[in-house]
């Protein structure tokens, strides 16, 4: 099972679900989680850009690349929504998702219950750690549940 970690970049939260899914027969994949190179991907293998928005537009068509081609090849997709910023690209990542037909698993804080209430609406699973993500994993794909 192909399994696309999506969203907030700021923390270990994939990291988590990788090692409490490390027995299962799962393949991850997500997006570049280096901020700088994401962000100047595009000047750097293209060229330098005068203006802001053709600096991020390179970068952010560059990486669409990317991600199109993880979130349409990934079985389920799981997109989490930190505390600290707004991230569109999660956002949008859930809507593709939500569009593509694929099961979504969303991670947020009760902070973000109103603001995410259409994402969770197209969501299978609303979760609030990464814990319950890879336990969710673990009983979809054998059965048992947290002990």
């Amino acid at each position: 099972m192909r399994v696309y970690l999506s969203g907030e970049i700021h923390s270990d939260w994939r990291d988590e679900i990788i090692v409490a899914c490390g027995d299962l027969n799962l393949v991850f994949d997500g997006p570049i989680t280096n901020h700088a190179a994401s962000d100047d991907c595009g000047v750097v293998i293209l060229g330098v850009e005068a203006e802001k928005f053709w600096h991020d537009r390179k970068g952010a068509q560059l990486n669409a690349i990317r991600t199109r081609n993880g979130l349409e090849q990934a079985d389920v997709i799981i997109v989490r929504f930190g505390e600290k910023y707004k991230q569109w690209n999660a956002a949008f990542d859930a809507g593709y998702a939500a569009a593509l037909g694929k099961p979504l698993i969303v991670i947020h804080g009760a902070e973000h219950q109103h603001a995410l209430k259409e994402v969770d609406a197209a969501a299978l699973v609303v979760a609030e750690t990464p814990q319950q993500v890879a336990a969710a994993l673990r009983y979809v794909i054998t059965g048992a549940l947290p002990t």
